[in-house]
Order: structure tokens, then sequence, then C-alpha cells
């Protein structure tokens, strides 16, 4: 039976603490360190403000990113394009809505 770890990390400066399976510790890191970079970067692109909305167009780069990738299987990765852009359009009239948070 897996033993669950509580791994610290840091994405975007923020310290987080969360429980993993020990032997997916290795991959967790990894993807804690992509999502910063991805966030850094978008940060770093001055067009977005506030950690929430980084944090959302890093997740909808990530999910484009995934639904360009090639998989096998009965994926209809036409489907799911067309369920994220409307999650994304979603999103985007939500936020638009918002006032400046930070």
């Amino acid at each position: 039976m897996s033993q669950i770890r509580t791994l610290d990390v840091t994405i975007m400066g923020r310290d987080l603490r969360i429980a993993c399976p020990e032997e997916e510790e290795t991959s967790l890191r990894l993807a804690v360190e992509y999502l910063d970079e991805k966030m850094q970067a978008i940060r770093d692109g001055g067009k977005i403000v506030g950690i929430d909305r980084i944090a959302i167009m890093a997740a909808l780069n990530i999910t484009h990113e995934l639904l360009h990738t090639s998989v096998d299987g009965d994926v209809d990765l036409g489907d799911m394009k067309r369920r994220m852009q409307g999650m994304s359009r979603a999103v985007d009239a939500v936020l638009a809505e918002q006032p400046q948070l930070f």
C-alpha cells in the first residue's frame, strides 16, 4: 500500500503543503515546477494582473497544450477542445465582470 507524504512546494513565491503518494513525488514536483514556470511567464508578460487570473490563464494554457498532444484510445480531442473553448469563453466573461482584485 502506498504511503501518503506531505510535500512543501512553492508556486509564485507562495508556500504550499500538498499530500502526495510517495511514488508520485517526483512527477508532482515536476508538475509544480512546470506550473510555476508557466505562471511566472504570464506574470512577467505584464498583461494579466492578479494571482487568480494568472492561475486561470496558466491552467488554460496547459490544458490547451494537453489537447494538442496526440492521445491513443477513445478520447475525442475535438470534443474536448470545443468544451475547453466554451469554458474559456465562460471564464473570460466572468473575469471581465470582476473588478481589479489587486
